[in-house]
């Protein structure tokens, strides 16, 4: 399990393979994932003198676009060009997807994509339950046009009280707070985008003005703690109108936000759902507010 990406490593050895994969489940990008560790792991078998293991990162998504912009901007050239959900290295050179890295390795294998797949569906579940961590969903749609799917991870082994809150108002079992509003984001709207600062929405008070909201704890909550960065795009966090006013407003960073650290509670992280954010981040607005509804369909826990 990887949720960060790093270079690839160097070595001396003439048979260094280094794999970066992005992994999805309802996709099934990774069966890529297992296509390539079962050539490189089939040729360390096979010519074990030659070879080193393999190194293989499996990265989430919206990483994988962080990843790949990054390699864009260091190796360029034809890489400005690479829409693959694979890059394979040799020796700290780039090869290219699976299929580069067959023609590659003379050493050739013939397994039923079918295996493949079933492989490539066990390892995404696999390494999202081994995080321990809870996953919702939301299903986005604006003026009657379904978007997609945002996929949250929620850090609720650090901050367990503000992943119960939004977990709660996703599933929406919480039923009705003691002021008779009903505890759940389905049906409500974001109502502020900001592109290239944040996407904000969740006020799930009947006037969905953006400056309501409640939590399943009461009107407001406390800030849990600030220990999750705001150091990407995709980052899940608490509005607040100052210290301790947590309730059931969120956001979305679309960059690097590091002014919100310690001010505003991070609590987890999209890991699917790039295309809707960028959808959600190019809706047409009129003083932040966009112009037609961007509304949450239908929300609720994941199960990997």
């Amino acid at each position: 399990k990887s949720l960060s990406t790093f270079p690839p490593p160097q070595h001396s050895t003439a048979g260094t393979q280094t794999i970066f994969v992005r992994s999805t489940k309802r996709n099934f990008k990774s069966l890529r994932k297992a296509v390539c560790s079962s050539h490189t792991r089939g040729l360390k078998t096979k010519f074990p003198e030659s070879f080193d293991d393999p190194t293989i990162h499996p990265v989430l998504e919206c990483d994988w676009h962080d990843y790949l912009s990054n390699k864009n901007k260091e190796l360029k050239g034809e890489v400005w060009q690479y829409s693959g959900c694979l890059m394979s290295f040799a020796n700290g050179q780039l090869l290219g997807d699976e299929r580069k890295l067959s023609i590659h390795n003379y050493f050739s294998f013939h397994r039923p994509q079918a295996l493949y797949k079933a492989l490539a569906e066990e390892y995404y579940t696999s390494n999202l339950r081994s995080t321990g961590h809870t996953f919702v969903y939301m299903d986005i749609e604006s003026g009657g046009e379904a978007f997609g799917r945002l996929l949250f991870e929620l850090f609720s082994d650090v901050c367990p009280k503000t992943c119960k809150n939004f977990k709660t108002l996703c599933s929406g079992e919480a039923g009705l707070s003691k002021s008779n509003l009903e505890l759940s984001y389905k049906g409500s709207i974001f109502h502020r985008v900001l592109p290239n600062g944040w996407l904000q929405g969740r006020d799930i008070s009947p006037e969905r003005k953006g400056i309501g909201g409640e939590s399943i704890y009461g009107p407001t909550f406390e800030d849990e703690n600030f220990v999750v960065s705001h150091n990407k795009r995709g980052i899940l966090g608490m509005v607040n109108q100052g210290a301790h006013s947590n309730s059931s407003q969120f956001y979305i960073t679309l960059q690097p936000t590091s002014w919100m650290d310690h001010k505003y509670v991070a609590f987890g992280q999209l890991v699917e759902g790039t295309e809707v954010l960028k959808r959600l981040e190019a809706v047409p607005t009129y003083n932040e507010r966009p112009k037609q509804n961007c509304k949450i369909a239908a929300c609720g826990v994941f199960e990997p």
